[in-house]
C-alpha cells in the first residue's frame, strides 16, 4: 500500500471510529463472537479468516444493528451473536464478488481468489455463509434465521439477475433498482431490521428501521456504482473499472445511454461491448459531456434522504444522530 493510500485509509478508520463512538463496546463484542466462531484448528483456514478479517472495514452492517438497537430501545446479549452474523454473511458476499469479478485488490490488500486462486475463495466464502446460519441457529427461536436466510436469498437473486444482465445495455433504471434492492440494501435493511426488533421495538418503528436500512443500501450502492467509474484505486483500496470490464450497466451508464444523442450511444454501446478498466477515462469524458454523473449522484441523495426521512419516528439520541449522519457519509464518500 502507498504511503497516501495508508493516510487516506487511517483518515477513513478514525473517522469512523469517533462516528462509531455510541457503539464502540458494543463492536468490540460482536468482533469477539465473530472471532469465536470462525477460529479454526487449521492454519490454512485460519490465515483465510485471518486474511478476510481486512475487508470489514467499515463494519457499517453490524454498526447498524446496534445503532438501531441503542436508538430505538436497548441493546441485549443477542445483538452482538446478530452483529457477528450480519458481518460474516457480508464479507462471504465481498469474498464471492471478487471471484466473479476477478478483482485483484480489496482494501489495499490482495483479494483471497488473487492469493489463492479461485477454489480457496469459493471455499472461504462458503465457510463464512455457513458459520453465519450455525451461529444464527444458536439464539432462542428461529427468526432471526429465517429473516437473515430470506435476505440471503434476496441477496443472491440480485447478483444472479445482475450476472444476467451482463452485456444487456438495454437495461433500464427499475431493472437497476431491482438489482441494487437485492444485493447490497437487502442486508442493510434487515441488519436494522434485526437491531430494532431485539431491542424490543413497536412494530412500526421496526418497519421503519427496515426502510431506513433499504434506501441507505441504495444511496450505499449508487455512490459505489459511481465510484467504480470516478474513483481512484489509491483512494478506494480496491480494483475499480471491473463493471466496465464485465459489462454490468450501473445507473450513470443507464442515464448516458438514455439521455445521448443517437452517435454517442451508438459509439458508447461500441465501447461497453469491449470495455476493459483502462476505458474509464474514455467513459468518464463521455460522462462530463453529460449530466448522467450529476443524476446518479442525484438519486444517491435521493435515497439517502428518504432513509433520513424514516428516523423522525425514533426519539433524539447519540446513536439517532449517528444513523442521521451515516445517511450523508454513504454518499459523500471516496471509497
Amino acid at each position: 500500500m502507498s504511503i497516501a493510500a495508508t493516510r487516506k485509509s487511517d483518515e477513513v478508520g478514525r473517522k469512523l471510529t469517533a462516528l462509531y463512538a455510541p457503539i464502540a463496546a458494543d463492536l468490540v463484542e460482536a468482533e469477539k463472537v465473530f472471532n469465536a466462531e470462525l477460529a479454526s484448528r487449521y492454519p490454512f483456514v485460519q490465515t483465510l479468516v485471518d486474511h478476510c478479517a481486512d475487508f470489514r472495514g467499515k463494519r457499517l452492517r453490524p454498526a447498524l444493528v446496534f445503532l438501531t438497537a441503542r436508538a430505538s430501545g436497548e441493546v441485549k446479549p443477542d445483538h452482538a451473536v446478530l452483529a457477528a452474523v450480519v458481518e460474516m454473511i457480508h464479507t462471504a458476499t465481498l469474498v464471492h464478488d471478487d471471484i466473479l469479478d476477478e478483482s485483484m485488490i480489496r482494501r489495499h490488500a490482495a483479494t483471497v481468489n488473487a492469493e489463492w486462486g479461485n477454489e480457496a475463495a469459493v471455499l472461504m466464502g462458503d465457510y463464512l455463509f455457513t458459520h453465519a446460519f450455525h451461529l444464527a441457529a444458536s439464539l432462542e427461536t428461529t427468526l432471526a434465521c429465517r429473516w437473515i436466510g430470506h435476505a440471503t436469498n434476496l441477496v443472491c437473486e440480485g447478483e444472479m439477475q445482475q450476472v444476467s444482465n451482463r452485456g444487456n445495455f438495454d437495461l433500464d433504471e427499475e431493472s437497476y433498482f431491482s438489482i441494487i434492492r437485492g444485493k447490497t440494501a437487502e442486508l442493510t435493511a434487515v441488519s436494522c431490521r434485526l437491531g430494532a426488533h431485539y431491542a424490543g421495538a413497536p412494530q412500526a418503528t421496526v418497519r421503519s428501521m427496515e426502510e431506513y436500512g433499504r434506501d441507505l443500501g441504495v444511496a450505499f450502492q449508487i455512490a459505489d456504482d459511481v465510484l467504480d467509474l470516478w474513483g481512484e484505486e489509491r483512494a478506494t483500496g480496491k480494483s475499480l473499472g471491473t463493471d466496465l470490464e464485465k459489462q454490468k450497466l450501473t445507473l450513470p451508464l443507464i442515464r448516458l445511454l438514455e439521455t445521448s444523442d443517437p452517435e454517442t450511444a451508438a459509439s458508447l454501446r461500441n465501447l461497453l461491448a469491449e470495455a476493459k478498466p483502462e476505458d474509464r477515462p474514455r467513459v468518464r469524458d463521455l460522462l462530463d459531456q453529460s449530466e448522467a454523473l450529476q443524476y446518479a449522484w442525484g438519486q444517491a441523495e435521493h435515497y439517502a434522504e428518504k432513509a433520513a426521512a424514516a428516523l423522525d419516528v425514533l426519539p433524539d439520541s447519540p446513536s439517532k444522530s449517528v444513523l442521521r449522519t451515516l445517511t450523508r457519509y454513504v454518499v459523500h464518500r471516496s471509497h
